[in-house]
């Protein structure tokens, strides 16, 4: 069933956040496609948010975009936000975006331990992460030392300023899913005696000072979006925090360092966050959580618009039907999100939202995995 019985009119009214300036509720969320050789967005890639942008969604938030740092990543092919080539790309997706009506932000990107030990894009340089350790605990390069950091810190700030002066309307932090930033909140892969590890106050340290050094070079005005998650690349059952005493505890000083909007990434945006809790609160979503904790807006994620979630950290693994969003819309009539991302839905079908708009579900297109592998 693709007919939605509830009214969408909610999900249509503008939002004006900081520098954003969103037409409805809509993202797209951010999807690693690997089609930029040598990190510079073409033509195809210009074309491919073009259309997402005509086709209805307010936000587009882009795949995840290398900051400049030798050890970001291990793929040749994902985009850069440095490097005059990459930007001069990148400049053309923004203007392509703005013109059909849209707004746009890239997702800055550092993938620490999950480059691997064997990259592509300089080989030459180690591996570094916050403690040296794969998300399963073994070995990979080398841990941070202070002046690492100060450097990385840098890279983040530089690539904030690039998307700034190129004309992105706000910039994402990519701190979910077990990359860079992510792999300091969690125990299991930050396990430093320094004062970047330890406790769960310590251990947000890192991801705090990025956000209040992008936030003092952007200006106050320059939306800075934050995405985080509680499941890891190889723990879909993972928690940074255990309850909403300790989300709090991670949220609550990123808010004071600068950030505006909180994206909490889950697979299924209708599961709730603390299904242990009693009541209402047992019932209430990671996002809706988020927004009750900090006041921030939120994006949910999570399988919108189909019937099927991913099994794996990369939705190549089947096929996925269209299905209604009344659930989606009950939860954002009792305040629990400001946005939603749509991701393999938009994959498949560029004029998703205009459809659902226009009440032409039943034209909504399948998601099948040959999606993921084109640029269409």
């Amino acid at each position: 069933m693709t007919e939605t019985s509830l009214p969408t009119d909610g999900l249509f009214e503008p939002i004006t956040i900081k520098s954003l300036k969103m037409r409805n509720r809509f993202a797209m969320a951010p999807m690693t496609r690997a089609f930029s050789p040598d990190g510079i967005p073409g033509d195809d890639v210009t074309a491919y948010y073009r259309r997402r942008a005509a086709g209805g969604v307010g936000l587009i938030i882009t795949e995840g975009t290398y900051v400049p740092d030798p050890a970001v990543g291990p793929d040749t092919r994902v985009p850069r936000l440095y490097g005059e080539n990459s930007l001069a790309g990148w400049k053309s997706v923004v203007d392509a975006v703005h013109e059909e009506g849209g707004q746009i932000i890239p997702q800055l990107w550092h993938l620490g331990a999950e480059r691997g030990p064997h990259p592509l894009l300089n080989p030459g340089v180690t591996t570094v992460s916050p403690s040296g350790l794969a998300l399963d605990g073994t070995p990979v390069g080398r841990p941070f030392t202070a002046s690492d950091l100060d450097e990385l810190r840098d890279a983040w700030v530089a690539a904030a300023t690039n998307a700034r002066d190129i004309g992105f309307d706000g910039v994402e932090l990519h701190g979910a899913h077990g990359y860079l930033i992510d792999q300091f909140l969690w125990d299991r892969t930050n396990v430093r005696s320094d004062s970047y590890g330890g406790s769960l106050e310590a251990r947000t340290r890192f991801p705090v000072e990025v956000v209040a050094a992008i936030r003092e070079a952007v200006g106050e005005d320059f939306a800075i979006v934050y995405r985080f998650s509680q499941w890891k690349l190889n723990a879909f059952d993972a928690r940074i925090a255990q309850s909403p005493d300790e989300l709090s505890v991670v949220l609550k000083p990123l808010v004071a360092a600068g950030v505006d909007v909180l994206h909490p990434s889950t697979r299924r945006y209708w599961e709730p966050a603390f299904a242990e809790l009693p009541g209402a609160d047992g019932e209430l979503g990671l996002a809706g959580w988020t927004k009750k904790l900090t006041g921030l807006p939120t994006i949910t994620v999570g399988s919108v618009g189909l019937d099927s979630v991913f099994t794996k950290a990369l939705p190549t693994d089947g096929a996925s039907n269209p299905t209604n969003i009344d659930r989606l819309l009950r939860q954002y009539e009792n305040g629990e999100f400001d946005l939603v991302a749509v991701g393999r839905a938009l994959l498949s079908d560029p004029e998703w939202v205009l459809k659902l708009r226009e009440g032409r579900t039943a034209e909504h297109i399948p998601y099948r995995n040959e999606h993921r592998n084109l640029l269409h």
